[in-house]
């Protein structure tokens, strides 16, 4: 009887003087439209760093994409974020016309990632072959607090026009915009996303389209961190030639708050997990190492930092 006294005292003592078990940590993933980019790319992080950070539990998060995105970061309502570089600009700005009242201070950069393309699809059947045939028309500028209204108003703008000059404008997430253009309730939808989003590709396989051109001197005309490009031919069904447009990075952004150590985690796996992330969606392909380092408009946390620098990126 002494001796079992004995041995469970000690056994008590053991656990007793185990070290308590570590706490698990979130890694909320801020993306977008669940019909847009960044919500499969979201998925597909969001189960690489929960199969490969001890400890660690993931939720993704389906938002209105860069403006929400930032914010929500900025009030630690999240760990990763993807966002539009002009959004991520004027988040750091504090510009109010984009939707931030104030700076967001805390914001720090992960990586750059792919470039979204412009892209504006008319229905066939509007007659809309150019930008200037908008005048008039409905069209669809992209979900409130989204990146890519942002983009609908440079591009206007840009073209010598704003929302007066069009018929009716809606503030539609992508899929939305689609089902209305299928039910010849809607005109045209802009849509800031990588090549080949499941939602134009629904549109494209359904109902005719046009893409309409975004010309090189409308996209200089907006200057950094928009660039000119090119919808490669057949990037959509019924696209027969290559189209210009304009394109601007986007980032996976986290904020201050996260520690060192996981921004560290979170940024080496993007890049060690690039073939799942290319099987998530094309636009993963386009993510690339050698530049991820470069171009941000706000600064890198110094986790990424870290990783960059035994990358030989950064001295």
């Amino acid at each position: 009887m002494i001796s079992r006294l004995i041995a469970t005292a000690a056994a008590t003592a053991v656990v007793l003087s185990a070290p308590a078990a570590r706490a698990e940590q979130i890694i909320n993933v801020l993306t977008g439209g669940t019909s847009g980019v960044y919500y499969p790319l979201g998925v597909a992080l969001g189960k690489i760093y929960s199969d490969k950070i001890p400890n660690v539990k993931t939720q993704v998060q389906a938002t209105k994409a860069s403006v929400e995105n930032l914010i929500l970061l900025q009030q630690g309502r999240g760990e990763l974020a993807f966002t539009l570089g002009d959004s991520l600009k004027a988040a750091w700005d504090g510009d109010e016309e984009a939707g931030f009242r104030n700076k967001l201070d805390k914001l720090r950069t992960i990586a750059a990632i792919y470039p979204n393309y412009i892209q504006i699809v008319a229905t066939a059947e509007s007659g809309i072959k150019t930008l200037a045939d908008l005048k008039g028309k409905s069209l669809s500028v992209g979900a409130p607090e989204s990146g890519t209204e942002l983009n609908s108003r440079a591009i206007l703008a840009a073209a010598g026009m704003s929302y007066k000059d069009i018929g009716r404008v809606e503030y539609l997430p992508f899929a939305e915009s689609v089902d209305l253009m299928k039910n010849r309730q809607l005109d045209a939808t802009l849509q800031s996303a990588g090549l080949g989003v499941a939602s134009l590709k629904d549109l494209s396989s359904s109902t005719g389209i046009t893409v309409v051109a975004v010309p090189k001197e409308i996209v200089d005309k907006i200057g950094p961190p928009f660039v000119a490009a090119t919808i490669p031919a057949h990037t959509y069904t019924g696209q027969d030639n290559d189209v210009p447009t304009a394109a601007v990075a986007n980032y996976l952004v986290t904020s201050s708050a996260v520690s060192d150590d996981l921004a560290y985690q979170m940024t080496r796996l993007i890049f060690e997990s690039l073939p799942e992330l290319a099987n998530a969606h094309a636009a993963g392909k386009k993510i690339r190492l050698e530049t991820a380092a470069q171009g941000s408009p706000i600064p890198l946390h110094p986790g990424a930092i870290r990783y960059y620098k035994e990358k030989g990126l950064i001295k």
